[in-house]
């Protein structure tokens, strides 16, 4: 066994896990006989159809976090603009899992040549779905993942991470990356610790590793006293967890009695399942891109009343955040969103397209509507930039409540508000006084505020040196909620990092919105908090 390596990379997951070391992203080819170009069609067809089907699989053991990320690749695989190079060329003879290589391939590049984030960001998602058609054509050929494997490679793909059990622990190194990606997320949600930006590390020879992500440090082959030490601090994670799950069924409240509302960030009703509505003080966040899966039909009126329905249940009198329609950026939907723009970030998504798509927009304003006479709704408009989007999306919602006060049809008006997630608004909040709250979404806000995105591994690093100047924009938003009466509360990323939370309390805040799974560590520590000190 080689001798210990031990890598410093960037934190992407907090958690300690240990196992057989994995490479990802590579295909392991096995020696294939080519036919005659009509067979090779078949075979491509065939293979194209069953990675379908394994993604759709995917997407019924999945929640709905991950699920619009698989459905992209559903998505690009039924696209015939991207298999027909590959058609073209098994006509002149080239055999089928070399054409559809070479047609994937010349896609991956202009990906990665892009001046846009989004469209780099989405080359791991051709490369994953490359390799799954060459699996199939080839044979099985793809790495086998042990239980509790630590995952290593240049990137892991998002729907990669969501077909690995990791019931047994398990932990992902990756050699790029960034701890803002799709996967970082996911990682975190699931508990599953994560170490992004290596570097260019030599992985060959080495069978085993130690992921730390809280620290960053990752150790390749560990000697015994190696491992030891990381055990000590495996069991401090597990003891500093035990402890805070003691807090998860108190009301969070500061060192010195200040009450800090936490509520949660969800995608839809099963991601309720396991939550008990008492452990929190109503759902943050509730974002409707589930809804809208690409590939998908878009749901009517009645399926997105309904579902609204299941969390006013759930909440019974806790209020229920649900923001309209976020597509755009890193989520596109196919026949809805823009095709061609040159920087998805910055063109027509949120608000932006809702106003755009009054067909679309009008029917979830009627759903929303009507789904707040059951329960204490609050509706909140993302990717506001202007003053005058708040104007136009509240006139359309009165519209929509003279019609339905016509058809007789029973409603209420939910209050509404915005997101916080450009500057503009962080800057000049007076400017926006036509909404009733604000909900920071720290996400957007920081990479924007950096002009950093965040699934680009090169400029990760800006996301964290600009968190002084979010710390400033947050407590000026927090002070004139404060002047004006308004809540101001925050939903992204941001609120569920422990060692932020002071800062963000001593700013003004006093709500907090995370992931479920944050709840109980969020909790400690608001009451490690004394606001009088």
């Amino acid at each position: 066994m080689p001798p210990a390596v031990e890598l410093k990379g960037s934190p992407a997951s907090p958690g300690v896990a240990s196992g057989p070391l994995v490479r990802v992203g590579r295909v392991l080819e096995l020696a294939r006989v080519a036919g005659a170009p009509g067979q090779e069609r078949q075979a491509l067809k065939a293979a194209i159809r069953q990675a379908i089907a394994g993604l759709n699989a995917l997407i019924a053991r999945i929640g709905e976090d991950g699920a619009e990320i698989v459905a992209f690749q559903i998505a690009m695989l039924e696209d015939n603009e991207l298999s027909r190079p590959a058609w073209e060329a098994i006509d002149t003879g080239t055999p089928a899992d070399v054409a559809w290589k070479a047609a994937v391939d010349v896609q991956i590049a202009d990906y990665r040549a892009s001046e846009d984030d989004y469209f780099r960001a989405r080359a791991a998602d051709l490369r994953d779905l490359r390799d799954r058609v060459v699996v199939h054509l080839t044979g099985d050929g793809s790495e086998v993942v042990p239980a509790g494997a630590v995952l290593v490679g240049e990137d892991v793909t998002p729907s990669r991470f969501l077909e690995t059990d990791w019931t047994s622990g398990g932990g992902i190194v990756l050699t790029g990356g960034s701890s803002s990606s799709h996967v970082a997320i996911l990682a975190r949600a699931r508990g599953v610790p994560m170490v992004v930006a290596v570097g260019e590390a030599d992985f060959d020879g080495h069978c085993a590793a130690i992921v730390d992500g809280a620290s960053g440090r990752v150790v390749l082959s560990p000697d015994d006293e190696t491992v030891a030490r990381f055990a000590v601090i495996a069991r401090d994670a597990d003891e500093r967890a035990r402890r805070e799950a003691d807090y998860l069924d108190r009301p969070a409240v500061t060192a010195d009695g200040t009450p800090v509302a936490v509520l949660i960030n969800v995608a839809g009703p099963d991601d309720l399942a396991a939550i008990d509505a008492a452990t929190c003080d109503g759902i943050g966040l509730m974002r409707t891109e589930f809804l809208f899966r690409d590939g998908a039909a878009l749901p009517d009126e009645e399926t997105q009343y309904q579902v609204y329905c299941q969390l006013l249940d759930w909440a019974g009198s806790k209020p229920v955040t649900i923001r309209t329609l976020d597509a755009g950026g890193d989520k596109p939907i196919s026949g809805l969103t823009p095709v061609g723009e040159t920087n998805t970030f910055l063109g027509v998504r949120g608000i932006r397209l809702s106003l755009l798509r009054e067909d679309v927009f009008r029917p979830q304003l009627r759903a929303l509507a009507r789904a707040a006479a059951g329960g204490n709704l609050k509706v909140m408009w993302p990717m506001v930039t202007s003053p005058g989007e708040i104007d136009r999306a509240a006139a359309l919602f009165e519209e929509e409540l003279a019609a339905l006060t016509a058809a007789g049809i029973a409603f209420a008006r939910p209050r509404l508000g915005m997101m916080v997630e450009v500057p503009a608004p962080a800057i000049a909040p007076d400017l926006y006084g036509a909404a009733e709250f604000f909900s920071i979404g720290s996400n957007d806000l920081i990479q924007y505020v950096a002009a950093a995105a965040r699934d680009n591994g090169g400029v990760a690093a800006l996301a964290g040196e600009v968190i002084p100047v979010i710390e400033r924009l947050v407590a000026g938003l927090a002070a004139y909620g404060r002047e004006r009466g308004i809540e101001v509360s925050l939903c992204g990323e941001l609120a569920g990092e422990t060692a932020h939370i002071p800062a963000l309390l001593r700013s003004g805040l006093a709500s907090l919105s995370v992931a479920p799974a944050a709840l109980a560590r969020v909790k400690a520590a608001v009451a490690g908090v004394n606001l009088g000190a």
